[in-house]
């Protein structure tokens, strides 16, 4: 039997009350469309801890959204990573994406000398508390601090071995590079369930500004497509939509189970990609 199509959204806390409002009015504009789960994350270096708890109780209490809560493990010791654990589970989430994180101001990592020291070990500490779902991060074109991709799978093995069963990728534009990912994973028999994570966003110029600094690459075919229309707002969300479906299709011809939705917290827009992929 084929398996089901799963979608699922990801959501940042906001840090205003402008923002807040627009973030709950994108979550009803999606909640429609029965997400697989949704996802909150986490700030760099924790900084966005209690609004990510705000929000993931909210959408899972109030909303009825079956919702995940970034963690990471930098800048903070084991035992406040436990508390915010404990508090999760005591309000009913058992969803965990399971990240390193990044430092403040993106300076270089550095593992906490009292807190978890991997993600591997992460992944390990939540399953023993009582997480029973845990996800984790996977890059198909290489995490920028990593030597290798090689050194990636080992990485991801590790964490599938420690009880991840999800990996959702970083967003990615090549979808070439995602379907050697998958061949890579299947050749090493690493058994784990992949979500390609696609980013639909009119805002095609800090896009790929973040995929530069994410070692994301740009196809130059992409790139040509939204020549010319950076004072063009319609055309921009014509191509935009366009390229996003196209890239949702493409990935579930090639045998994808699933969709990691990274929306920026512009519901109208994942509600157009949404409704052109259920239509």
């Amino acid at each position: 039997m084929t398996k089901a199509i799963s979608f699922s959204f990801e959501f940042f806390p906001p840090k205003t009350d402008a923002a807040e409002q627009a973030l709950w009015q994108a979550v009803s504009i999606l909640e429609p469309f029965n997400p697989d789960f949704v996802s909150v994350t986490y700030g760099a270096g924790g900084t966005t801890r209690a609004r990510t708890h705000d929000c993931v109780t909210r959408l899972e209490n109030e909303f009825g959204l079956k919702t995940a809560a970034h963690l990471t493990c930098v800048s903070a010791s084991k035992e406040e990573v436990d508390k915010v654990v404990d508090d999760y589970l005591a309000s009913g989430i058992d969803h965990i994406v399971a990240l390193r994180g990044d430092m403040p101001d993106f300076a270089p990592y550095a593992a906490h000398p009292d807190g978890y020291q991997s993600t591997v070990d992460l992944v390990a500490a939540l399953r023993a508390r009582g997480v029973s779902n845990v996800s984790v991060s996977a890059y198909p074109e290489k995490h920028p601090d990593s030597p290798s991709i090689a050194h990636d799978l080992s990485l991801l093995r590790a964490k599938a071995e420690a009880g991840a069963s999800r990996a959702i990728t970083q967003f990615c534009f090549d979808d070439d590079a995602l379907a050697r990912f998958r061949d890579q994973l299947v050749a090493e028999k690493l058994e784990i369930d992949v979500l390609p994570g696609i980013m639909p966003t009119t805002n095609f110029v800090g896009a790929f500004r973040m995929a530069e600094k994410c070692g994301a690459h740009v196809p130059e075919q992409l790139r040509k497509r939204f020549l010319g229309l950076e004072d063009d707002l319609p055309a921009r969300r014509e191509v935009a939509l366009a390229v996003a479906l196209e890239q949702c299709e493409r990935l579930l011809r090639a045998g994808f189970q699933g969709i990691h939705i990274y929306t920026l917290n512009q519901a109208e827009f994942a509600s157009q990609l949404m409704s052109e992929l259920k239509g």
